[in-house]
């Protein structure tokens, strides 16, 4: 018995070491829009719904305001922006470590950006969710589909079909100052609606996410912000939205250091969620690894360093470029590459038109190859 349990233990741990040695393939999503992935690395965009809208529709975010007289007091503040926000409460399919699939619940938060039925939120919050619901500070319960959402900045809309409902004010996140008065206002852990109050600790923040991607025009805040709040709004004392607020990125920080996503940077990408369902970008048409020393040895690689190419999209310019499934990319317009992260942020750095050029090693040979890139194409 002693022997077969030792057998037992042994397979588990080969069975984690695989998963932490090979990992996911995140960037696969960075450059397709055929597969779905929890991570927020993307620059397609993942409709997580079969009724999500990608047709482009006309409409407009809402104007951003010029600071308003603070109120008095953070009751005033609670009580002029409670009623925009909302719960949100979903549906996902995880696995065991047994590899079952089971149904969780998952809940977030999110505040109302159009009278007519819009939401905005977190994408984290809704990816891969079903059975979405929304409840209104009157306790109404509406069902949600999914307008559009983008892992890459980490933003989703929904919509609801109710009209006549409160729209949140929104602020000018780039008037921000250090020091200055916030409060975060979610669903934080799931157990409705709650406020919480700090400070702007840091403007222009740039922070780290899971795969190495960066994001940056955060804010950083000392207001407490839980899993539960990740969706809702930061507010200034005049009741107006500045932020995003997001668990997902407090967690990767330390205690007493929360961030939001600015209205400033998210505001446009809110505006082409709504329009098209997904967010339109520079476009290569490859997925990719960080070559690390597994990848080395398992491939026979002639290189230590670059983003192997893992797959590579049907009539896609990387196709078209000649690139194919285990080559690996060491320079992108004569930057050095050494993460696919760095492949990710030159292809979002450059335009729709644009020629660049691609060094990569071929077995044991180093070749280069131009490929211009195109518009991403809306998700399947």
């Amino acid at each position: 018995m002693g022997r077969k349990l030792k057998y037992y233990l042994a397979g588990f741990v080969l069975i984690l070491l695989v998963f932490t040695v090979t990992g996911c393939d995140f960037m696969s999503l960075l450059t397709t829009s055929t597969t779905t992935t929890k991570t927020t690395t993307t620059p397609t965009t993942t409709i997580t719904s079969s009724t999500a809208s990608t047709t482009t529709t006309t409409w407009t975010p809402p104007a951003t305001q010029t600071q308003r007289p603070e109120l008095a007091s953070y009751v005033e503040v609670v009580n002029k922006v409670k009623p925009s926000v909302v719960a949100i409460n979903a549906n996902i399919t995880a696995l065991d470590i047994f590899g079952r699939e089971y149904t969780d619940e998952v809940a977030g938060s999110g505040w109302i950006i159009d009278s007519n039925g819009l939401i905005a939120t977190n994408n984290h919050v809704i990816d891969g969710a079903f059975n979405i619901t929304v409840t209104l500070e009157d306790g109404s319960v509406l069902p949600a589909t999914i307008r559009g959402a983008d892992a890459l900045s980490d933003l989703a809309v929904l919509k609801v079909e109710q009209t006549g409902l409160v729209a949140a004010d929104v602020g000018d996140s780039s008037q921000l100052q250090v020091g200055q008065a916030v409060m975060a206002i979610g669903n934080a852990l799931g157990e409705g609606i709650s406020a919480t109050e700090g400070i702007v600790s840091r403007t222009g923040a740039s922070l780290a996410v899971e795969t190495g991607q960066t994001m940056t025009d955060l804010i950083q805040t000392s207001a407490a912000i839980n899993p539960g709040n990740s969706g809702g709004p930061l507010v200034n004392m005049s009741g107006e939205v500045i932020g995003i607020t997001s668990a997902k990125l407090a967690a990767l920080g330390v205690e007493g250091m929360g961030y939001a996503i600015s209205t400033h940077t998210a505001l446009p990408i809110i505006e082409e969620l709504v329009q098209k369902g997904y967010v339109i970008r520079p476009y290569l048409g490859v997925s990719m690894q960080t070559v690390n020393a597994w990848t080395v040895l398992q491939n026979r690689l002639g290189v230590n360093y670059g983003a192997i190419i893992s797959s590579v999209g049907s009539g896609s310019p990387a196709e078209a470029a000649g690139l194919q499934v285990g080559d690996v990319i060491v320079s992108f317009n004569g930057e050095d590459i050494y993460t696919a992260d760095e492949v990710l942020a030159a292809i979002i750095g450059s335009q729709i038109g644009d020629t660049v050029s691609i060094t990569y090693w071929r077995e044991s040979t180093e070749y280069t190859t131009h490929a211009t890139l195109i518009e991403s194409p809306p998700p399947e």
